[in-house]
């Protein structure tokens, strides 16, 4: 039982939530250990409560029916979470797809392909869940209740065996998740029944009521709208992970305008409606950008989720869509929140680099901008698309180092930077091959592995046709590849150029040795630093430069010629390495950049750190631009800025570098501004700060659930900005 609180503010219950998010933070760290990843709006499941149940000799479990089994166990007995103080129920707690032994299914084995993905320390996506978006809108027009009649209609139409298999599967899926609610709404009204405090017991009845009514019924106010885009997005964590989000203003805006129309809303009830929305799970979410017909879509609730995100201030997956008809007032509000609170959101996507590139594809307009910012550096027609997005990485600085070992075997001191950038050539086109080939055989047998039964609900395709997603259920086939440690190779192939082919300061045997003894003595250090030294990607028209964008442009068009247009499958290519720099950099020794053994590789398209002294921001704007792939996917800029130079009084300059960026084709930029010497503490000891956020990649997490090794990158990013 609740003891009495008075007359209890918004404000007081958002506050509570925020104290609870963070014991919450603290016990995963506790419990769990170290998660270096999204931060999540996971809570710690009771002990021994749940246990996956195998369908294989491996222990593990596979297939519709092994994850179908396991999902409905799970929803069947799965706690009930509610607060008192909250405006929706529910939390998810278990990592299903984290919880098996074994995340591919060994009937359908890649050993063909485990060689060459070894060779050039591939990250295939092979077995890799989820990274593609749903479309809420017709979550919210059709409710549980609306998708079972879906299911019902189309199954009449599609009688193979596979189609019946998935039907009976996503029934069985769709009534679990309706008992996991109903469970929900009697804890709520048995709360309400001992409930002292008032106004927290009409909370509660008005919780039950707001479940209740979306059990089976499509939402029709911005509250049962906010719930019923919670529980799906819990059934879907649950399922295996999915965060990806939708346009959230624009979704939830005819919501608001009707109860604001007829008094169910007002200002300070939508802003904590939409506060305890954004604290149930840092979600992806996009505000402002065009319509289909280029008109901007900001409306007053964009500006209430803002100001319901400064509310919160947790950790915080907001990106505004920067466009030519963008209203400057919502730019604006974005800038001051992120000036203000430095806790690295929103962040910001360019649309017109991103129209552009994916009408390249062949796609229209109208189309195009549909695709939206819903992933850590991904975009995504929601509801359309199949794409891997930000699964499928190709270690570009171990290709160079194959690459050179070939030709310093062949050639010795007779090599020439033309000899290795052919033999990169060939190396990267085996490489990109490779993990085309992953995805190819990922498509085939994933239904067999890892079907998404939650994601095809809201997907226009799998219902309709009675396929997965994964195997052609989906409108498109818009297939992600991305390449890492661009800046490694280009300032590599720059310091080979200059030093030894330009001012004969070393030979090939000689770098050949410095690389192989890791610059261990004085002469080693010595030759260090003159190839660190040398030109670098990002300083302006160096040779550091001219090789990065070719660079880009060989993998682009390695990713693009993957593409079978019979099969349906667009390959489109990214530059983006994710938080994978750390365990890159393992698996490549020195290199020629003056790079010691081991080291983490560069992050995503960004330069080395220490590419220059002035004019950085102005510098890695154009560099990062210049270098984009240019079909749709992102190169994302990340930008370290010190509190001292991102004041309230910096906001205007800010703003003009990021559109900037845009305008000369750069297509996403993450933010992190963080005082130096707070963040070097928290490394030290994170339990002093436990309350920082930071912008890894593209996802923000708690800096003290990080592991060591992430840390350091993070603090190696903001001593060298």
């Amino acid at each position: 039982m609740n003891k009495a609180k008075g007359n209890f503010k918004y404000q007081d219950r958002i506050d509570v939530l925020k104290q609870k998010k963070a014991s919450q933070t603290q016990e995963k760290i506790k419990v769990e250990g170290i998660l270096d990843e999204d931060d999540y709006g996971r809570v710690v499941p009771p002990v021994d409560h749940w246990n996956i149940v195998a369908n294989h000799k491996d222990g593990s479990f596979y297939g519709i029916d092994g994850w179908t089994e396991n999902f409905c166990s799970l929803m069947d007995c799965h706690p009930t979470y509610i607060d008192a103080n909250d405006a929706f129920a529910g939390r998810w707690m278990y990592f299903m797809s984290k919880m098996r032994p074994n995340k591919w299914n060994p009937e359908y084995s890649y050993d063909h392909l485990l060689p060459d993905i070894e060779k050039y320390d591939i990250i295939c996506g092979i077995g890799d869940d989820a990274h593609f978006s749903p479309d809420y809108q017709m979550g919210v027009e059709l409710g549980w209740g609306g998708l079972l009649e879906k299911i019902e209609k189309y199954k009449a139409i599609n009688t193979s065996d596979l189609s019946r298999q998935l039907y009976a599967a996503h029934e069985r899926g769709i009534r679990s998740v309706q008992s996991w609610i109903k469970r929900h709404v009697d804890e709520a009204r048995s709360m309400a029944a001992v409930e002292i405090d008032e106004r927290l017991k009409t909370n509660l009845i008005e919780m039950a009521q707001v479940n209740e009514n979306i059990i089976n019924n499509a939402p029709s106010t911005l509250r049962e709208a906010c719930q019923w885009i919670i529980w799906y997005h819990l059934a879907s964590r649950t399922y295996n992970r999915d965060g990806a989000g939708g346009q959230i203003d624009e979704l939830l805006r005819p919501f608001y305008e009707r109860d604001l129309a007829n008094g169910i809303v007002d200002h300070n009830s939508t802003v904590y409606y939409l506060a305890c929305f954004l604290i149930n799970d840092p979600i992806y979410w996009q505000l402002g950008g065009p319509d289909s017909e280029g008109k901007d879509v900001t409306s007053e609730i964009s500006f209430l989720i803002l100001e319901a995100a400064d509310k919160i201030n947790t950790s915080l997956n907001i990106t505004v869509r920067v466009h030519d008809q963008l209203d400057q007032k919502l730019f604006d509000e974005s800038l001051r929140y992120l000036i203000k609170n430095q806790n690295a959101w929103p962040r910001f996507s360019g649309d017109k680099a991103l129209v552009d590139g994916f009408m390249k594809n062949g796609f229209p307009l109208d189309v195009a901008r549909k695709r939206i910012a819903v992933g850590c550096n991904w975009m995504s027609l929601p509801g359309l698309e199949y794409t891997m997005n930000d699964l499928v990485k190709v270690n570009m600085a171990k290709v160079f180092e194959v690459a050179y070992s070939d030709i310093v075997k062949e050639h010795g001191d007779a090599s020439t930077s033309e000899h290795l950038w052919q033999r990169f050539e060939m190396h990267l086109s085996k490489a990109v091959q490779i993990a085309a080939e992953g995805i190819r055989h990922h498509l085939k047998y994933q239904i067999y592995n890892e079907p998404e039964l939650i994601l095809n609900l809201l997907s226009h395709g799998p219902i309709e046709k009675g396929l997965d997603v994964s195997n052609g259920g989906a409108t498109y086939y818009n297939l992600a590849i991305d390449g890492a440690g661009l800046a490694i190779v280009a300032d590599s192939f720059a310091a080979i150029e200059q030093r030894i082919e330009r001012e004969n300061k070393l030979t090939w045997q000689e770098l050949s040795f410095h690389l192989k003894s890791n610059f261990e003595d004085i002469d080693g250090e010595r030759t260090r630093l003159l190839l660190n030294n040398s030109e670098k990607y990002a300083q302006g028209r160096s040779l550091g430069d001219k090789w990065a964008k070719k660079i880009s442009e060989l993998f682009s068009d390695f990713v693009r010629n993957e593409s079978d247009a019979e099969k349906k499958h667009l390959f489109i290519p990214g530059l983006f390495s994710w938080a994978n720099t750390v365990g890159f950099g393992k698996a490549v020794g020195a290199s020629p950049n003056g790079r010691q053994d081991g080291q983490p590789i560069s992050h995503g398209a960004n330069p080395v750190a220490g590419f220059t002294k002035d004019g950085a921001s102005l510098a890695l704007a154009s560099a990062i631009a210049d270098v984009q792939p240019g079909y749709g996917n992102t190169a994302p800029m990340q930008w370290e800025l010190d509190p001292t130079l991102a004041t309230q009084e910096h906001a205007q300059m800010i703003g003009a570098i990021i559109k900037s960026h845009f305008e000369l084709g750069g297509t996403l930029i993450n933010v992190n501004i963080m005082d130096k010497n707070k963040v070097l503490e928290a490394h030290e000891d994170p339990t002093k700060y436990p309350d920082l956020v930071v912008r890894i990649t593209g996802f923000t997490a708690y800096f003290s659930m990080l592991s060591k090794d992430f840390r350091q990158l993070v603090v190696d990013r903001i001593l060298e900005s």
